[in-house]
């Protein structure tokens, strides 16, 4: 399946979350998934956690995290040393 359409598994639905982006208009935010990644818990694991979701839902939270990120700009923080 193509990024494209992975991605059409986030969605935004206003009076969820605050409107933020949200798995397949269930009450699972992207960031949720996310974080559990990042503390380390496998795909397998969130899967067994939430019987609903499948993995793709998993790679399209990855791919929306990639194309945010992808758009970031980090601009480096210039110290004058008085030298």
């Amino acid at each position: 399946m193509d990024e494209d359409k992975l991605l059409e598994r986030i969605t935004v639905t206003p009076r969820i979350f605050g409107g933020k982006p949200i798995i397949r208009g269930r009450r699972l935010a992207v960031e949720h998934v996310l974080g559990m990644l990042a503390a380390g818990d496998s795909p397998e694991t969130i899967l067994e956690g939430f019987p609903w979701l499948e993995a793709a839902d998993i790679q399209a939270c990855l791919i929306y995290a990639r194309r945010l990120v992808g758009h970031e700009r980090v601009e480096p923080l210039l110290l004058e040393t008085g030298t």
